[in-house]
């Protein structure tokens, strides 16, 4: 087992953690920091610009008023984890955006959450540190979702990040389901395969992309046509496939918009999920993902979806979490089918 849980931290820090009649445990601002720090696991970049992570030990979080403590039990893993850090970071830095875990402890604030509770949720640009860790910070109104009976931390992990994405994409495109069409590039990631099988639900049609080896998956998925991106010919296949074009495309592997635009109609939508900088043809509009959006209720849903077994969540590997380096590599080379996640005991 990593660190100690939070009964061991209530009690080798002596008025760190404050029990409260209501069973939550609130933060005591008045704690002498250099007599009480207790040290958990984590995965730090050293420097800002670091290519890599390594595991050390850092102070456990303290929270604010307006935060969660949470026990993190598996971390959904991504290639922007180990450089999407706040411009004012700390170094060494504790890495991670994404993550599912308990509540162990909760400030002075109201929360909608209690101790005990599972959760998934993302916390992004938080100067306290990132997910890759045995305990994290997370401020309250973060994106916080409870986790559905029946579905486990490794599985609630790998929905945040490529779970809203993906929503935000199909809401961006805004195609109407009768005979609607959509290519959606990059399909065997962890965004694309949520994107497909959100896309068929909504009644599309869809044409995905992804190597020869997972032709088949898409395919599982419900794609209605799936190519090969090392095909020099897949445009082709996809406007033989949808005369005319496909009514809007999700390009979301670098360096994809450009020729996922080539197959969408005129006037048509592309969606650029890792934000490729491409001239507009023929009328086709050229977004990014919105950010404004809220899409918390279709998280909900999302998550009730999967737990019942109705959308897949395709988890190709679970490191132990001392395997972090190798799990950031191999999602770097961005040939991952769906997602990879640690798990902590």
């Amino acid at each position: 087992m990593y660190g100690p849980n939070i009964n061991a931290v209530t009690e080798l820090c002596d008025g760190l953690w404050q029990p409260n009649e209501d069973g939550r445990i609130y933060y005591r601002m008045s704690v002498n920091r250099r007599e009480h720090v207790i040290y958990m696991k984590a995965f730090v970049a050293r420097t800002s610009g670091a290519t890599t992570v390594e595991l050390t030990e850092v102070p456990v979080p303290r929270i604010d008023e307006d935060e969660l403590l949470v026990q993190v039990r598996a971390i959904g893993v991504g290639i922007h984890d180990s450089y999407y850090l706040p411009s004012a970071a700390r170094y060494p830095f504790v890495v991670g955006i994404e993550a599912a875990g308990v509540v162990e402890g909760i400030g002075a604030q109201e929360s909608a959450f209690q101790v005990g509770d599972r959760i998934t949720f993302v916390s992004a640009m938080q100067l306290k540190g990132g997910t890759w860790a045995e305990y994290v910070a997370v401020k309250a109104n973060s994106p916080i979702m409870p986790i559905p009976v029946g579905m486990d931390f490794a599985q609630a992990a790998a929905i945040p990040i490529a779970g809203d994405t993906a929503l935000r994409a199909l809401q961006a495109v805004a195609i109407e389901p009768a005979d609607g069409s959509i290519f959606i590039a990059g399909g065997s990631g962890a965004i694309g395969t949520l994107a497909i099988q959100l896309a068929r639900k909504e009644g599309l049609r869809v044409a995905a992309s992804a190597s020869k080896a997972n032709q088949e998956y898409l395919r599982g998925l419900g794609a209605n046509l799936a190519v090969d991106y090392r095909d020099s010919d897949w445009p082709e296949q996809v406007r033989q496939w949808a005369p005319g074009g496909v009514d809007a495309a999700i390009a979301v592997p670098p360096d994809t918009a450009a020729d996922s635009m080539s197959v969408v109609r005129d006037g048509g939508v592309v969606v650029a999920v890792s934000g490729d900088q491409v001239h507009s043809e023929r009328g086709v509009q050229v977004r990014g993902v919105p950010h404004q959006m809220d899409t918390r209720g279709e998280m909900a849903q999302l998550l009730t979806d999967i737990a019942a077994g109705e959308i897949l969540v395709e988890i190709e590997h679970v490191y132990p979490f001392e395997e972090a380096p190798a799990a950031l590599a191999k999602v770097q080379m961005r040939h991952a089918r769906g997602k990879l996640v640690l798990r902590l005991s």
